[in-house]
């Protein structure tokens, strides 16, 4: 009898800790307001390290609500020197800040159009920024040997925390923010990017900046124009 009460006791906690794994899963993964900035999924996502997983989708709105902040939060990282450079330093300019790793085969792919991008806005107000999340002298060799023009942030764990910042606290590599020149968090891309979504996301950006658009349009501009491009090429939305 005590055999057979302590079975049904057993189950019934499997079963409540079902539901609850339930539960949390269902709120782990609902989808952020539009108020908290555009995510999408696109890309082949890396892990922190090359040993953990590999997440080849992201679903879209897989933060919890109200985590992605809505404006640029104050940080400071090493630059290529070592010196110590908070995000203030690039004040007034809208700001393309992307995440990546040495390790990381989209993070590499999509460097080529990083460069072209800082190149072609430069003398619209806008910068990119590089965090590398990984070890300082890898970063300074592989920057080195791809000539890499954009500025470029580095760190470790404090660079991680920095991800932690913008609502990525398992980041994946790699992701990308952009902000309006007023310091509002517009847009988090995660995943490789291509040029008709940077353009797109920019294109919507520049129309910030320049006082014709709210953002809470731009961010509704950038949704459903990304949705079209998905639509449209879907081998670029993974």
């Amino acid at each position: 009898m005590i055999s057979s009460a302590l079975r049904l006791a057993g189950a019934a906690l499997l079963v409540l800790l079902g539901v609850w794994a339930g539960a949390w899963v269902y709120l782990q993964h609902r989808t952020a307001p539009p108020t908290a900035g555009v995510r999408v999924a696109a890309g082949h996502a890396s892990a922190p390290n090359p040993g953990d997983f590999v997440a080849s989708e992201v679903a879209a709105g897989a933060l919890p609500p109200g985590k992605i902040p809505d404006r640029l939060p104050q940080f400071s990282l090493g630059d290529r020197d070592g010196h110590a450079t908070p995000i203030s330093a690039f004040a007034g300019k809208s700001l393309v800040i992307n995440f990546w790793a040495t390790w990381c085969a989209p993070c590499r792919k999509e460097m080529p159009l990083l460069q072209a991008l800082h190149s072609e806005w430069a003398d619209r107000g806008m910068s990119v920024i590089g965090i590398a999340v990984d070890y300082r002298d890898k970063v300074l060799e592989y920057a080195d040997r791809l000539k890499i023009a954009y500025p470029l942030l580095i760190g470790e764990q404090d660079a991680l925390d920095v991800a932690a910042k913008f609502g990525v606290d398992s980041p994946v590599f790699p992701f990308t923010v952009f902000t309006d020149r007023r310091g509002e968090v517009v847009a988090l891309f995660i995943g490789e990017l291509h040029r008709p979504q940077a353009e797109l996301i920019l294109g919507a950006v520049q129309n910030l900046d320049k006082g014709l658009i709210e953002l809470p349009a731009a961010r509704q501009a950038i949704a459903e124009g990304l949705r079209s491009l998905q639509d449209a090429n879907p081998a670029q939305s993974g």
